[in-house]
């Protein structure tokens, strides 16, 4: 994806920083204090281990599935629009992917801070059309026997997909799974591989 370059978001967020800092509305420090929130304690670690004890426990994974809300708050992840949760499942049948087309409606507390893609109006409108060419523009090439459902996020509800555990990971604990779950695989524009951790 290369709607924005990732040298004009830089530029954009440090100009922004460096005003806030000079009108006093903020301080450097307490701007690295809330990114670091956002990657240590809330962020796509949670989604990840949300996903890998459903990949280990088969009843977690039947109440995510049931019901999403009561299971990740099960997990001690709630607020930050995971109030309203839909977990949806990518089988060798069937690929999920998640977009929100009226804004960026996104469960920050599990996947952290929304990427800059997610926000872009040609990903909003064309995700919805051709969801396959957006797939492939992200890496992921699926046969053409793979139906891919979009679930459209919104203020009153978000999703999760749990994305296909990798073949040869049975002996690994949920754990040692975490790391190869990206944000990426739970919002499905990323496979899960077991080459690549997040």
């Amino acid at each position: 994806m290369n709607w924005l370059s990732l040298t004009d978001v830089e530029a954009r967020v440090n100009a922004l920083e460096s005003l806030m800092v000079e009108k006093g509305l903020a301080e450097h420090e307490a701007v690295d204090a809330v990114v670091a929130s956002f990657e240590n304690d809330m962020g796509p670690v949670n989604g990840a281990k949300v996903v890998a004890r459903a990949w280990t426990e088969p009843e977690y994974r039947e109440w995510l599935l049931a019901d999403a809300t009561a299971a990740i708050a099960d997990m001690g992840f709630t607020g930050l629009q995971t109030e309203h949760m839909v977990a949806v499942e990518n089988t060798p049948e069937r690929h999920n992917i998640v977009v929100c087309t009226l804004c960026s409606c996104y469960p920050w507390t599990l996947l952290g801070i929304p990427p800059a893609w997610f926000k872009y109006p040609q990903y909003r409108a064309r995700v919805v059309k051709e969801p396959r060419s957006v797939l492939a523009e992200f890496g992921v090439a699926l046969p053409d026997q793979v139906t891919i459902d979009v679930w459209d996020s919104s203020a009153e509800i978000r999703y999760l997909v749990i994305p296909q555990r990798p073949e040869g990971t049975e002996a690994l604990t949920a754990d040692e799974l975490v790391p190869l779950i990206s944000r990426d695989s739970m919002v499905g524009t990323a496979l899960v591989t077991t080459g690549t951790p997040a």
